[in-house]
């Protein structure tokens, strides 16, 4: 193998075609965000975040953060690898491995110096342009699949938020939540979100 065959390969070392395992995941060295959905590569943009998205995740992720401060959950915000194993937690069997937006993990075995291992109690996404599909199909379904409690979807240019809880296996969606509204964590005990704060300011 030539030296230009080996840099094009460290360049781009999957096809969109392919499926892989987290095994192959440790060893891409990428520049943009990349999640592995039931082996299946999906790519986020290149450039940063919206500033809006930015301004919403620091929000919500301060509340939880300060709620939590004495607590025996954590929570995390992207980049943090969120791997949910369904044959084994050997690396080559995990073919899904996600980078939720906010996620907060109560079970403490779940974490491990590459993060955590397992579903998290709570995930929070926030939708950005091209990324709908992503979060509203595939994620639903590994969320669901993997026993994630709690899944909230939140739309950034529609200021609105969509609460799923698991029960017997099955999502349950909360009505649409908007400005004035207030959110009641049903995986993490005693925290509510205020909604009129997570939007306010946001021009």
């Amino acid at each position: 193998m030539d030296q230009k065959e080996t840099k094009d390969q460290t360049k781009e070392p999957f096809t969109e075609y392919g499926t892989y395992s987290y095994a192959d995941y440790l060893t891409w060295q990428m520049d943009e965000m990349v999640e592995l959905i039931k082996g299946k590569v999906f790519r986020s943009a290149a450039a940063a975040p919206r500033r809006i998205h930015q301004e919403i995740s620091g929000k919500v992720f301060n509340k939880l953060f300060n709620f939590l401060e004495n607590h025996s959950c954590k929570v995390y915000e992207a980049p943090f690898d969120v791997r949910l194993p369904v044959k084994s937690k050997m690396n080559k069997d995990i073919d899904t491995v996600v980078q939720p937006d906010i996620c907060v993990i109560c079970d403490k075995s779940k974490l491990d110096d590459l993060g955590c291992i397992g579903a998290p109690d709570l995930i929070v996404e926030i939708l950005s342009p091209g990324s709908n599909k992503k979060e509203l199909k595939n994620k639903y379904e590994v969320y669901e699949e993997s026993g994630v409690l709690e899944y909230w979807v939140i739309h950034p240019d529609e200021q609105t938020v969509m609460a799923y809880t698991l029960k017997e296996g099955k999502y349950i969606p909360s009505r649409l939540m908007t400005s004035g509204d207030v959110i009641r964590s049903v995986s993490i005990s005693g925290f509510q979100l205020d909604l009129k704060y997570v939007f306010k300011d946001l021009d």
